[in-house]
């Protein structure tokens, strides 16, 4: 019995074509860790007395937990705290949908538990991508 082990050229250039096309499609990352891109921002904290009726002053929100979440889980797939800047850096992520959030005091004083999220959703479309949320208020 012989196997035959040459294949006309045409042949091996589907065959090749047909490999990376399969790969390719595996290496398609969803949103998390492991690419190069990052979303970045800064955390600006205004203070107001329990009933937000006198304003006592504003500075950077220093040392402040930031959550960001992959594609659409449920809960957090990461949290940082801000630095003695009040800024903060997600790095390293793929390209995809993400929600970055932080926590505030209920400045309209309607939510019982007193706190709510502040989000932002980010698109990172290249690999690369680089995105700034800019200044991001809560309160305390």
């Amino acid at each position: 019995m012989t196997i035959n082990t040459h294949y006309p050229p045409s042949q091996v250039i589907k065959i090749l074509l047909c490999i990376f096309l399969i790969g390719s499609s595996y290496s398609c990352k969803k949103p998390g860790i492991g690419g190069e891109a990052k979303i970045t921002g800064f955390v600006n904290v205004k203070k107001y007395n329990a009933t937000f009726t006198q304003y006592i002053g504003e500075f950077p929100g220093k040392d402040l937990y930031v959550y960001i979440v992959f594609g659409n889980h449920s809960g957090y797939d990461k949290r940082i705290k801000t630095d003695y800047q009040g800024r903060f850096e997600f790095a390293n992520l793929y390209k995809g949908d993400y929600t970055v959030y932080l926590y505030s005091r209920d400045s309209t004083l309607t939510d019982l538990s007193g706190i709510v999220p502040v989000t932002h959703q980010v698109i990172l479309e290249k690999y690369k991508s680089v995105v700034d949320l800019d200044t991001i208020t809560v309160f305390q």
